[in-house]
């Protein structure tokens, strides 16, 4: 509660190889996504757990590029980032529906769209390594 979840966390842990590794995943494209019950639910701490998480091993981080919603008398929950963050995507599920009812429609499409950035991202990245071919870049 409040933040990553503990197998998260031992996954974090176990990646120190990894990382000690001449950062092995340095420039590698990463971004974030948290889910739960409540809406707010403490998911920002989380996002920062991950965010902090892809720095420190050299990522390169893609947050998500969408208006907040349900923030007007016109909006509705079914609006894409209807819970208003930037740094990565956030969902909220009812404690007590299964995952064929919740999260709802504007959240899975808030997901697709940080996907989908991310997919893109990576895309010109790779594009762009390709054509500047500079020394010392590490896949």
């Amino acid at each position: 509660m409040g933040g990553s979840s503990a197998v998260f966390r031992a996954f974090i842990e176990a990646t120190s190889k990894v990382w000690g590794d001449n950062l092995r995943w340095k420039n590698k494209i990463a971004g974030g996504f948290t889910n739960s019950g409540n809406m707010s639910g403490d998911k920002l701490n989380t996002l920062f757990d991950i965010a902090l998480f892809a720095a420190q091993h050299g990522m390169i981080w893609v947050g998500l590029a969408e208006y907040g919603g349900w923030n007007t008398s016109a909006g509705s929950p079914e609006d894409i980032n209807r819970l208003g963050c930037w740094l990565g995507a956030m969902s909220q599920a009812n404690n007590d529906e299964g995952p064929d009812v919740t999260p709802g429609a504007g959240d899975l499409r808030t997901a697709e769209a940080l996907g989908r950035r991310i997919a893109e991202t990576t895309h010109v990245f790779l594009a762009g390594r390709q054509a500047v071919d500079f020394e010392g870049a590490s896949a």
